[in-house]
């Protein structure tokens, strides 16, 4: 196939080496001729290197070097151009104006892509006199290491064009997905769940951002946690893609942006790129702030309250910890509940708690080596130290627990954080967006997430995890947290997540 790209910034030199080294011939255009000597310049030693590190052989290099055409005019005649894909900046009226000088230059058969990651496929593709013959075509940065492509037929798109564009994609090694034309497409939108519930549990000073990422990490498995993420994106693209999708989704609650990011974006906090975000960056940054050490005594009698207790109760057992066997905690024991989309402050009030020596502990099975404290208004600063030193003793003889201190919440920090990511992914399957298999296998890839949400959501169970949403609703009031029919239809029939199960055009 020959292919049209036309921008040669880092979309563009991506897309543009990717697809010469599947075989295909790549023209190369922009307005500045400079951009586009170096986007060669950048393909070479990208192709130069895949030879060094033995991932290409140096005749595949020097042939995928030979397809890629250098245009001096973005718009020269193109009668053997089958598909353009467009990467210039993300501007409505610039994409218009490269779309309608390219329908003016190439044939009528061509196919038009834009690579937007934000705009609507439908309002670019208005601007031509045939705007069936435009989808998305998304890519993410770096294209050749982000092996997932968002394919978006517009509301006029030709019904031919998206499995041309999916054949395409994936015949040189990239997933695609196919994605309604809705705000944020899927990763962006997928992505809400982690970033919006992060700073929600900020503006309720649960947890300082280190204390949100640990938990991130070690509890939830995730690469990194949401305040480094935000710092490697940029704060001002993480905080406009937030309100943009909100705003697009007509103000809905799940998406609902924080009040924390509007004055840290004008102070130019953006994260790595600004030298400080949400943590500092830079040869003269300080170091991070060390986890306060455990010093507590671990040998304190405690007692586990609730009904989600039995698999505390035997690890701390199994660890030596000095565990209470009665109905009813002693005088001097600590006593630990673990909550399940509930407070401490609700299990002390309604099982007739001393809330002074009170604490909560998160029951999700950790990915790593911590624990969750949960502390409330009237506990005891000695006796939360005591809790934080029995949390951390090893049931293995292996490395101590880390034991990570946050204020009373709903459900805690790591429970609010997959809850959310989860409901996100479920209204995204439930407005039939995009199909369930796509959803998970597009995050795992575009995120870095250890599983798929909904595949997540169904390691959980899907009538726990609406357990989990009820309560965190039911406690809050905050409709952010309420059940997706998705995922409540599912808890009740017994069906998993991952299923789109039987539709009406089905029984027809």
């Amino acid at each position: 196939m020959r292919i049209r790209i036309v921008g040669a910034g880092a979309m563009g030199r991506g897309i543009a080496q990717w697809a010469s080294a599947a075989g295909h011939t790549v023209e190369l255009g922009d307005v500045r001729t400079e951009a586009v000597t170096a986007a060669v310049d950048f393909v070479r030693s990208m192709l130069d290197r895949a030879v060094q590190k033995g991932r290409m052989s140096a005749e595949d290099s020097a042939a995928a070097l030979e397809r890629l055409v250098p245009l001096d005019d973005p718009w020269a005649p193109g009668p053997d151009v089958e598909l353009v894909v467009e990467a210039v900046r993300e501007d409505l009226d610039t994409k218009a104006e490269v779309f309608g000088k390219l329908e003016q230059a190439l044939p009528e058969s061509t196919v038009f892509a834009t690579n937007t990651s934000s705009l609507s496929v439908t309002r670019i593709a208005a601007s031509l006199r045939d705007p069936g013959r435009l989808a998305g075509l998304h890519f993410f940065n770096p294209v050749p290491l982000m092996r997932i492509v968002e394919v978006v037929p517009g509301a006029a798109t030709r019904p031919g064009i998206p499995p041309l564009l999916t054949a395409l994609v994936e015949s040189c090694g990239h997933r695609a997905v196919t994605v309604a034309d809705t705000p944020g497409f899927l990763v962006n939108h997928a992505g809400r769940g982690l970033v919006t519930e992060a700073l929600a549990l900020l503006e309720e000073s649960v947890a300082d951002p280190a204390g949100i990422d640990r938990i991130a990490r070690d509890v939830l498995g995730l690469r990194m946690g949401p305040f480094e993420l935000m710092d490697l994106t940029g704060l001002d693209v993480t905080a406009a893609v937030i309100d943009s999708i909100w705003q697009g989704f007509r103000h809905e609650d799940r998406l609902r942006p924080s009040f924390l990011t509007p004055n840290r974006v004008t102070a130019g906090l953006h994260g790595r790129k600004s030298g400080q975000g949400w943590f500092a960056y830079g040869p003269d940054a300080p170091a991070p702030a060390p986890e306060p050490p455990v010093t507590g005594d671990a040998g304190r009698p405690v007692f586990v309250a609730g009904a989600e207790g039995d698999e505390l109760r035997s690890a701390l057992g199994a660890a030596g910890a000095v565990v209470g066997t009665g109905t009813g905690p002693s005088e001097d024991a600590l006593v630990l509940v673990p909550v399940w989309g509930t407070t401490v402050a609700s299990a002390v009030a309604s099982l007739g708690l001393p809330a002074a020596r009170t604490f909560g502990v998160d029951p999700l099975p950790p990915a790593g080596r911590r624990r969750v404290l949960a502390v409330t208004p009237a506990s005891d600063p000695s006796a939360a130290r005591d809790a934080r030193a029995v949390l951390a003793r090893p049931a293995d003889g292996g490395e101590p627990f880390a034991v990570s201190v946050v204020r009373d919440t709903a459900g805690s920090v790591a429970q609010r954080l997959l809850a959310s990511v989860v409901s996100v992914a479920a209204s995204i399957a439930e407005r039939s967006l995009a199909a369930p298999a796509d959803i998970d296998v597009a995050v795992t890839t575009g995120l870095g997430y250890p599983v798929g949400p909904l595949a997540w959501g169904d390691r959980v169970g899907a009538a726990r995890m609406l357990e989990l949403q009820r309560s965190l609703h039911a406690t809050t009031g905050d409709p952010r947290h309420r059940p997706t029919r998705w995922l409540t239809e599912r808890a009740q029939l017994g069906l998993p997540l991952t299923e789109t199960g039987t539709s009406p055009d089905a029984c027809a």
